[in-house]
């Protein structure tokens, strides 16, 4: 994945690393969490090896976007729970570990386990709304 090599997401794609398999098709791999948030915690990652969602192919992320859902419902059933969060980060400063595109599925007990959210927002500037939504509709591709 980097200059060192292949990211330990690929290794476990691959099987060089065992992991805890839920999904698997020609371009997506979903296992378990090995430092869960909480029970059925499942990562959903690309077979493609790219570091940050805006790298991703418009097929592998079309083919995500195509099954978080259903692995999503599945993850529901299992834990029997009715709420979870799904968590994407890019880059380091966006709390991103693992350099290989990948989603968090994590399932909210009633007793509070599941992600917790630490930060708090602020009411939108609406000038500053206006200007910063109209160059994204200038930067959209």
């Amino acid at each position: 994945m980097d200059e060192e090599g292949p990211s330990i997401f690929s290794l476990i794609i691959n099987g060089e690393i065992p992991c805890h398999r839920v999904y698997e098709d020609d371009l997506v791999f979903a296992f378990l969490d090995i430092n869960p948030f909480s029970p059925g915690h499942t990562l959903v990652v690309p077979k493609e090896p790219a570091r940050t969602l805006e790298k991703l192919s418009s097929e592998s992320s079309q083919a995500i976007g195509a099954v978080l859902p259903r692995i999503s419902q599945a993850v529901l059933k299992a834990t029997g729970t009715k709420e979870f969060n799904v968590l994407q980060n890019n880059g380091p400063n966006a709390f991103q570990s693992v350099f290989h595109v990948h989603f968090h599925i994590i399932p909210k007990y009633e007793d509070g386990r599941g992600l917790s959210w630490p930060f708090k927002s602020s009411p939108i500037d609406h000038e500053e709304g206006a200007r910063i939504a109209s160059e994204i509709r200038e930067h959209l591709i």
